[in-house]
């Protein structure tokens, strides 16, 4: 929108480098360029400013396809204006010398028209095309078509409008169809992890199966072992037996010879001792039996009171200790009695 400023009457016209400004006075094209800046007066001016620079014209709308399912396609036109002084003949691009804004909408023609003109060939090519195929090579199908069809358009050059590029962006068919179109993919994509996941799977039971047999084969070798083991240590067990037998019939028979050579000593000793014991004890007996002889000897040249004093001696050394002992006169009397018959004998 130009900038339109007041001084005394008079207003100054300031437009930007993208859009043409046509200023007409009296029905003569007085400035005539992007750019522009000038004075007029309101009251005789008509003034037109057409935008020259690249517009973006987004759009959005449904077609069918041969199979008659609805797509929605989103499409962005970018066009310009290439002929100005045309573009403002065929529409309404004047505007107010107070404000400077538009007095019509002359960008919405411009748009209802591109819009119109592009559903119709996107639209003409989808009713050909069944939904499968539009979903897959559409977006390109549409864009060519798009872009042949404005390109071909006569009212476009007439009106002074170019387009410059076309995309579309998206072609989708209603959420519904595209769940039911997607289910199959997904159901294609879930078998093919089912049966990665049984693969996997096989593969983890095969493994264990593997890991089983080799601890099984394990199992085997070492219960193997154990056996080569229990019939070895049988066999040192049976050897170290056999050899402590061996070894105790030797001892036995060293302990039975040293006990017999000991029992043989100790007879001979014995024999020995009892010989000298016995010689010993004959000894005794002659050497008791001739101090008794002797005795006897002594005894029988000894006077019978020497015999009794012996007796008294010999019975009072065996007798118990007496504190004092009380004699009788009549054991007295017959005592002195008998010593006095002994000594006149």
């Amino acid at each position: 929108m130009a900038d339109i400023t007041r001084r005394l009457g008079w207003r100054h016209l300031r437009g930007a480098p993208t859009a043409h400004i046509r200023h007409h006075r009296s029905g003569r094209l007085v400035h005539d360029g992007p750019g522009l800046s000038f004075w007029f007066r309101s009251l005789t001016a008509a003034l037109s400013e057409v935008p020259v620079d690249d517009r973006e014209l987004a759009m959005t709308f449904h077609a069918r396809t041969s199979d008659f399912q609805d797509v929605a396609v989103q499409a962005t036109v970018t066009y310009r204006i290439s002929d100005p002084a045309v573009a403002a003949t065929r529409l309404d691009f004047s505007v107010d010398p107070d404000t400077g804004a538009w007095r019509g909408a002359p960008l919405e023609q411009l748009g209802t028209l591109l819009t119109e003109t592009a559903q119709q060939h996107a639209l003409d090519v989808l009713a050909r095309t069944p939904l499968s195929a539009a979903l897959v090579d559409g977006v390109t199908a549409v864009r060519e078509r798009i872009a042949a069809g404005l390109a071909a358009e006569p009212r476009l050059p007439a009106t002074g409008i170019e387009v410059v590029a076309v995309r579309v962006m998206a072609l989708r068919p209603e959420p519904e169809v595209e769940r039911a179109l997607r289910t199959p993919a997904r159901e294609q994509i879930q078998q093919e992890a089912d049966r990665a996941t049984y693969e996997r799977r096989a593969v983890a039971v095969e493994r264990e199966r593997a890991i089983a047999e080799n601890e099984l084969a394990s199992q085997i070798e070492l219960a193997r072992r154990e056996e080569q083991l229990v019939d070895q240590r049988g066999t040192n067990a049976r050897r170290e037996a056999e050899e402590q037998a061996a070894a105790d019939a030797v001892r036995a028979e060293a302990e039975a010879a040293r006990t017999v050579r000991l029992a043989e000593a100790e007879a001979t000793r014995s024999v020995r001792l009892a010989r000298a014991e016995a010689e010993g004890a004959r000894e005794v007996g002659a050497a008791r039996a001739q101090a008794q002889a002797a005795w006897l000897r002594v005894h029988a040249e000894v006077d019978v009171a020497t015999l009794h004093a012996l007796t008294g001696t010999r019975l009072a050394e065996n007798l118990p200790r007496i504190d004092s002992i009380t004699v009788s006169p009549d054991v007295l009397t017959g005592l002195l009695a008998r010593l006095g018959t002994q000594e006149q004998a």
